[in-house]
């Protein structure tokens, strides 16, 4: 039996649910993979509720909103576009960058509609069945969507997706603005070591660990995990155990 995969697709109210709605009555002929949730715009598809997705068993996920520049909110689907990059970025670093899709797709374009959905589930077809789903889902790819979510989702990260414009394209008070390059570099690098330490907490949620323990968990540097522990001890996420011998133990707090 041929492979049929779960698509979840989120749409945006004003443009593509209604070019969804025009697909359906102009009977445009698509496969009946994709499950669609409705959202008000596309900027409101927080890169959590993607994860969540996998998490539960989709073996893609589509994001359909209005053209940019007819945005109902004005610049909804230019943020919409920054949290997809950041939402690519990190699935990336499990491998699950190919399973994602941002179209534009607007209320009048019902044939455009079927022809995306189309592309998008021979796409994954030809991928077969994601890593977390099915009876036997891959722990190690749960764990790390687990440390994406956690990532994606921390207070440094939701900063750098909303202010990315204001930063590279508006001048501050001292007629100052960081260009792209410069910003894309402080965002890569953000993104893995953001990563990196929702996997020492992960790491830490069943027993207290020491620096040397994590670096061969997790192969990371135990210089890095030392300055990552020193980080997520500041933000009160971690703390100092008991010492064994002379060694410090973390746990998570």
């Amino acid at each position: 039996m041929s492979f049929e995969p779960k698509i979840l697709g989120f749409l945006c109210n004003w443009c593509s649910y209604a070019g969804a709605d025009l697909a359906g009555v102009s009977r445009v002929q698509y496969p009946p993979n994709i499950r669609v949730i409705r959202v008000m715009c596309s900027g409101r598809v927080d890169p959590a509720f993607v994860f969540r997705g996998f998490e539960v068993g989709a073996d893609g996920v589509i994001v359909m909103g209005c053209h940019i520049g007819d945005c109902h909110y004005l610049e909804g689907n230019y943020e919409a576009e920054k949290k997809y990059a950041m939402l690519e970025k990190f699935l990336k670093l499990i491998g699950m960058d190919n399973r994602i899709r941002l179209e534009w797709v607007s209320a009048s374009e019902g044939t455009r509609y079927g022809a995306v959905v189309t592309e998008f589930t021979e796409h994954i077809k030809s991928l077969g069945p994601a890593p977390t789903t099915g009876d036997n889902p891959d722990q190690t790819i749960l764990t790390k969507l687990k440390a994406i979510t956690m990532a994606a989702g921390s207070d440094r990260m939701r900063a750098l997706v909303g202010r990315q414009r204001k930063i590279t394209e508006i001048e501050n008070v001292y007629g100052e603005k960081t260009d792209i390059d410069t910003f894309m570099e402080i965002f890569d690098n953000a993104i893995v070591e953001e990563y990196e330490r929702a996997q020492i907490i992960i790491a830490l949620e069943q027993k207290s660990k020491s620096v040397k323990d994590l670096a061969v968990e997790l192969d990371i540097d135990s210089s890095i995990v030392l300055e990552h522990m020193t980080i997520l001890k500041t933000r009160g996420l971690v703390d100092f155990g008991e010492i064994i011998g002379i060694t410090p133990m973390f746990h998570k707090l």
